[in-house]
């Protein structure tokens, strides 16, 4: 026997010597997508994949422009916050019994208690004149 055949028999046992200790199992296929049998909790998973991956856009959305937001000044915050607090102190007295109003720069508002113990609050738009009226049960 020369010496590449040695080689060969050499290599085919090696082979077949290491092939008697490998063994091999089942393939078992298992879903990912809920929908088809797998794990719920991949929903989420695929869910934002699906939408990272979706380069439609939707003909009929309202697409809003934010760079044109412009934050309120602090003199604008500070109106805001103080007739918040004026309101709440005269729907606070309106409770009470007493009759009171406030003028803002929208608005005229007026709160008073009503026949049968009922809270009133009377809003005018100072622009169009539209009153609404809003009726509170005690």
């Amino acid at each position: 026997m020369n010496r590449l055949q040695e080689k060969i028999t050499g290599v085919f046992l090696g082979g077949l010597l290491l092939s008697s200790c490998l063994s091999a199992t089942e393939l078992v296929y298992t879903p990912v997508n809920p929908s088809f049998g797998g794990s719920p909790l991949n929903g989420a998973w695929l869910l934002g994949s699906a939408q990272a991956q979706n380069d439609k856009k939707d003909p009929d959305a309202v697409e809003y422009d934010r760079s044109i937001y412009e934050r309120p000044s602090d003199l604008e915050r500070l109106t805001s916050q103080l007739e918040s607090s004026l309101l709440s102190e005269l729907l606070r007295d309106a409770q009470s019994g007493e009759t009171g109003s406030l003028t803002t720069t929208d608005f005229f508002v007026r709160a008073y208690n009503g026949d049968a113990g009922l809270l009133i609050v009377e809003i005018t738009d100072r622009v169009t004149g539209e009153i609404s009226e809003i009726i509170i049960g005690q």
